[in-house]
This record gives C-alpha cells, sequence and structure tokens, in this order.
C-alpha cells in the first residue's frame, strides 16, 4: 500500500534579512513536493509523481526527496529549469508569492501509462493544477485514480499572484471535485473561491461529491465538515519562524494518520466518526506547529510528533 503525491517541485526564494540584506536564501518547496516529504518523513510508504530538472537546483529537490525517505519510482527528469517562486513574509511570517514558471520542467510531466495497484491514496494541488499543459495532465490523473478506487485528497492553495483567469481556475476547480474525496482549504483559498464567476462554498463542494472538506485557520486550528457536520480542533500554540508548508504538512499528516487507521476509499471516509476526525486533526495540527517554529518548508519526523 502506497501513498502517490502528484505535482510541482520548486524553490521560494525567501528573503534573508539578518545580515542587513535584503538577500534571498533558496529554500526546496513546492506544496507538492512538501506534502512528500512529510509523508515520508512521518513513515508513510509515499512515491512523488512529477518532473523535476536536471539544473542544480533539481538536484538538490530529488536529493532532499531521498533523504525524507521519498521514493522516486514515478519521477521524471528533463533539461528544463526549475520553477522559482519569489516569497514574501508579512509581519506575521505569512508567506505571499510571485511565480518564474514560464517553460520550466514541473509544467511538462507526461501522464503515465499505468498507475500501479499498489497505490491506495493519492495527492494532488497547488501550482500543478493551474499552470497548463501539466495541469491538464494531473486533472486527467485525479479522474483516473478516483475511478479506479484510490483515496484522493486535493489542496488548491491558491496563489492569487500566479492567477490569469480566475474565474476559469473557479470553473475548472468545480469540474474537479466529484474525483475529490478530501478536500483541503484554508479560510483564504475558501474565501477566493466563493468569488466572482463559477464562486462556491463548501456546501457546493459536498453536494458535487467531495466527501470531507477540511479547513485550516492558521494559529485558530482546523476543522473537518461533512454530510454529518462539522468537527474543530484548536491549534498548537508555538513561536512562528513564518508559515511556509504549513498547510502542505497538514494535508501529509492528514493522509498519513487516515491511511494508517485504514482509510482506503469515500465509503471509509463516510464512515469517519467525531472523535476519529479529532484524532487526525489532532496530529496534524502537531505537525504544523512544528513546521512553522522553523524556517522554510521543513516538516517534521514521526518523532518529534508523537503517537499518531
Amino acid at each position: 500500500m502506497s501513498i502517490l503525491v502528484c505535482g510541482e517541485a520548486l524553490v521560494d526564494l525567501v528573503p534573508d534579512r539578518a545580515g542587513g540584506g535584503p538577500t534571498l536564501t533558496p529554500k526546496l518547496g513546492g506544496g507538492p513536493f512538501n506534502v512528500a516529504v512529510a509523508l515520508g518523513r512521518l513513515g508513510a510508504d509515499v512515491q512523488f509523481l512529477s518532473r523535476i530538472s536536471r539544473d542544480p537546483f533539481g538536484r538538490d529537490l530529488v536529493a532532499w526527496l531521498e533523504a525524507s525517505n521519498v521514493g522516486l519510482d514515478h519521477l521524471q527528469r528533463g533539461p528544463e529549469l526549475t520553477t522559482l517562486a519569489l516569497t514574501v513574509l508579512d509581519a506575521n511570517g505569512a508567506a505571499e508569492y510571485s511565480f518564474y514558471a514560464d517553460g520550466t520542467a514541473d509544467r511538462l510531466v507526461q501522464e503515465p501509462a499505468d498507475i500501479p495497484d499498489s497505490i491506495t491514496a493519492a495527492s494532488f494541488g497547488t501550482l500543478s493544477l493551474l499552470y497548463e499543459p501539466g495541469a491538464s495532465v494531473y486533472a486527467s490523473i485525479l479522474a483516473r485514480v478516483h475511478e479506479a478506487g484510490v483515496l484522493t485528497m486535493l489542496d488548491p492553495n491558491i496563489r492569487p499572484a500566479a492567477m490569469t483567469d480566475a474565474d476559469g481556475y473557479r470553473t475548472r476547480f468545480r469540474s474537479w471535485l466529484p474525483s475529490v474525496d478530501i478536500l483541503k482549504v484554508s479560510v483564504e483559498d475558501a474565501a477566493w473561491l466563493g468569488e466572482g464567476v463559477g464562486g462556491s462554498t463548501v456546501d457546493d463542494w459536498l453536494a458535487a461529491g467531495v466527501t470531507a472538506v477540511v479547513v485550516t485557520r492558521g494559529g485558530d486550528g482546523l476543522s473537518v465538515v461533512t454530510a454529518d457536520g462539522e468537527t474543530t480542533v484548536p491549534g498548537v500554540s508555538v513561536d512562528v519562524a513564518d508559515t511556509i508548508g504549513a498547510g502542505d504538512t497538514v494535508h501529509g499528516a492528514i493522509l498519513h494518520h487516515l491511511t494508517e487507521q485504514g482509510v482506503r476509499s469515500s465509503g471509509d471516509v463516510r464512515g469517519l466518526a467525531g472523535e476519529q476526525w479529532t484524532a487526525a486533526l489532532s496530529f496534524a495540527a502537531r505537525a504544523a506547529a512544528i513546521t512553522v517554529s522553523r524556517p522554510g518548508a521543513d516538516p517534521p519526523w514521526a518523532d518529534e510528533v508523537g503517537d499518531d
């Protein structure tokens, strides 16, 4: 049994003013990349499906995946450059991004001919579902694996600065929902997705076929909404270095916890009781608190989080 994480790997250029700067420090990242790293460090059997450059940044990304126990059986390599994300942090450590992604490696991923039967869960999200031609490839994989009975989880991880057609994206987002078992959004994502032409809400997402919607609220905790109601857990208080990778850690931690508890399908997700969701969300909150306590996307290892 293995988890397949699909999507981009990139490099965040993060301001570092400790030396009187500003200077930019490269940090390895990308939403799906961070999810894969979180899963590998927490002890999951995880594979990463993406296309990564052979440039120096690409070599660093691959080495980080390997060091984090992420399998690379489905990884593609190419001569194109690595996507760069210029990161700006506000006074609270929250991150905003602008992207340099034209013609980069992760946009040119090819759809695999076969998905192994050993894959029982799959994860999607962020820029990989925005930038073509890769976005259509990942959307096709999402539909394929869900149709095959694989548990699916998606985090749109909205980046408004990268959007050139916001209403078109919202329409495409709604087209993915019948293939999504667990949808993870931040409160900011949810607000953005509710705007404009094609805007939608949690109720719309559940009606479209999503089984559970996980909503993150930063330090205020996180919740899950299902047809049976809402379950909420508080955040874990820590000194915040920055919030880079926090939502990705939540994504990976929830997926790891649920699969460890034998959740394999949308039917299994529908059968989860409130106390089971509380355990999963609490585990994710502890993991995310560790990530935000240190700079960059640096998810915790299993022994740092404790029993799930």
